[in-house]
């Protein structure tokens, strides 16, 4: 797919002496939806702002659809929409006159439709003439997206969008998100609600100190490090595991009334099958049985609780390291 944003090289070092990135690679293709994950503090806001223009690089280049983000800024900055984490608006202001205004600021003409298509998409419009210090949390956050929108960007950055905002705001929130897929508008979001990365991206980045410690498609991503476990439940309780049954790696739980197999997607079938023959040949039995699969908020905080250290591995070898079923969840 054709890539739309290019980061190369990228670091930023504050005059405090702290290092919020360090050589960051990404490109990010156009029409996707890319989550980037990360802890408090993992460089998510520094990144997002030095594309967007709000803080300089000390190092690396950013481009957006070709163009440089210092060298040709107005056309860089032109395809870009952000919807930050702040509520920043203009208080004393109306809605449809913050909305427009936002829209003039980037050269556009005037188009009175699309404001309107998009205050109706962000049900604002029954506020259009309201003042925004008038309005609640959530809708403030709303008129944070219309202006973001009202330039018509190419990549929309959405940063924390739906933290503390009701149940109502993430649905409309995710369904203008996936209209704005629909028409080739790259979203690029960070989120704390792991199950909206899992849900809605086509692309995962978890970032860490900093650094970008692995990109994947989120399918592979989930079948690369994600694992699946077999609870037997026992008809019998056990006091440990059988020594002709060690090579499994079972786990004994529940005081010993439960036993546990940890298995990857490769060839489980077949496992299981001889798992259960091996385990009635032991004699023992079982009454029921469930399976369960880690999701992607276990794998993002296996990621970033590992040995520090690792942080400083290039992200291809934790691809390749968390590949081989060395990842655990909480």
């Amino acid at each position: 797919m054709q890539t739309i944003l290019s980061i190369e090289n990228l670091s930023k070092v504050y005059a405090s002496g702290l290092r919020a990135l360090t050589n960051v690679n990404l490109d990010i293709a156009r029409g996707e939806i890319f989550a980037l994950l990360g802890p408090n503090g993992a460089g998510k806001t520094t990144l997002i702002s030095i594309i967007c223009g709000i803080v300089n690089a000390s190092e690396g280049s950013v481009r957006v659809a070709g163009h440089d983000i210092l060298a040709d800024y107005r056309a860089a900055r032109s395809l870009i929409g952000l919807v930050p984490q702040e509520l920043t608006t203009d208080a004393f202001e109306t809605v449809w006159a913050t909305v427009s205004f936002s829209r003039g600021l980037f050269g556009k003409p005037p188009n009175p439709a699309y404001v309107e298509r998009v205050l109706r998409d962000l049900s604002l419009w029954e506020k259009r003439n309201n003042k925004i210090m008038t309005l609640s949390g959530g809708m403030k956050r709303r008129v944070l997206i219309a202006k973001a929108l009202a330039h018509e960007p190419q990549v929309l950055f959405l940063d924390e969008p739906t933290a503390g905002v009701d149940v109502e705001l993430r649905r409309d929130m995710w369904e203008l998100v996936r209209g704005l897929k629909a028409n080739g508008v790259t979203i690029i979001l960070t989120t704390h609600y792991i199950d909206e990365a899992e849900e809605m991206a086509d692309r995962i980045g978890v970032i860490n100190a900093g650094k970008i410690m692995l990109v994947e498609r989120k399918d592979v991503l989930m079948r690369k490090l994600g694992r699946k476990q077999l609870t037997l439940q026992l008809d019998a309780p056990l006091s440990a595991i059988p020594d002709g049954l060690a090579t499994w790696g079972l786990e004994l739980a529940d005081g010993g009334t439960e036993l546990i197999y940890t298995y990857d997607s490769e060839n489980e079938r077949n496992d299981i099958i001889t798992l259960l023959k091996n385990l009635n040949e032991a004699g023992i039995g079982f009454t029921d049985l469930k399976t369960s699969q880690s999701s992607l908020e276990d794998i993002f905080v296996s990621l970033v609780h590992r040995d520090p250290a690792a942080a400083s591995r290039p992200a291809a070898a934790s691809v390749a390291e968390y590949g081989k079923g060395q990842v655990t969840s909480r």
